[in-house]
């Protein structure tokens, strides 16, 4: 049986998603989780790989298991076993065999969160990039359109890059703010490596004034990671949403 898995976890204690000798991934947890829990090795298969200290509010993976077990007891079942680290099952369901959690995902949504106030954060440390001088998320917005849509975002790509290609179809991004958290929200198919991490550096930049917003524009048809801003923190980013073929 093939089962859907939604998933939320607190990346700061994990060097990332994907397996790696040495290091705690969560992966790694999970995997061993469900082992303990089906008493055979069991793989894991995720629908995108997150970096080290990065979140997830809706990762999705999928297992195939050797018994047909309700979703209930295998979301009750695992989330005891993982209690004690910062990950969580929050939907178990049951799908066909041609589902894959990767292959079958149509777009990946991210949002990143800037905490913008004088004052550090206590209760969100680790959880968001904090800012203390003001941003103008006027500006910041209005950059952000010259990146949306299907363009060579090699200024935003990171030199360990696996991709074949810099080409990317980016179809959403918006920049807005709550209080004092400004949310960069974003949507493709897929990204670069660094890809929102190196957009949000951008922005960042704009917001602060030292960048105009036509700046974004010049520094995309660089094609120059060069050009563009600096890669933030890990901490404020989240997978938020993973989108398959109905």
């Amino acid at each position: 049986m093939r089962y859907k898995l939604l998933i939320e976890y607190d990346g700061t204690p994990f060097c990332g998603w994907q397996r790696q000798e040495g290091v705690p991934t969560v992966q790694q947890t999970l995997e061993e989780a469900f082992s303990d829990f089906l008493q055979t090795e069991t793989i894991v298969w995720g629908s995108g790989r997150t970096d080290s200290g990065v979140h997830a509010k809706g990762q999705v993976a999928h297992i195939d298991c050797p018994k047909d077990y309700t979703p209930l007891k295998i979301q009750g079942a695992m989330n005891k076993r993982l209690q004690n680290v910062p990950i969580t099952l929050l939907e178990v369901e049951e799908v066909g065999d041609d589902f894959h959690a990767r292959f079958s995902a149509t777009s990946r949504a991210y949002e990143y969160k800037i905490l913008n106030r004088r004052t550090p954060p206590a209760l969100e440390k680790n959880r968001v990039l904090w800012v203390a001088h003001p941003l103008d998320i006027a500006l910041m917005e209005e950059a952000a359109g010259y990146l949306i849509g299907h363009h060579d975002f090699s200024s935003f790509r990171d030199s360990r890059c696996q991709s074949s290609t810099p080409f990317k179809t980016l179809d959403h991004l918006s920049v807005e703010r709550k209080g004092d958290m400004i949310l960069i929200k974003t949507q493709a198919r897929s990204f670069l490596h660094h890809q929102v991490r190196n957009m949000v550096g951008t922005l960042k930049r704009v917001g602060e004034g030292a960048w105009s917003p036509l700046k974004v524009k010049e520094i995309l048809e660089a094609k120059d990671r060069r050009k563009a801003g600096p890669t933030v923190l890990a901490c404020g980013l989240y997978l938020t949403d993973i989108k398959f073929d109905s």
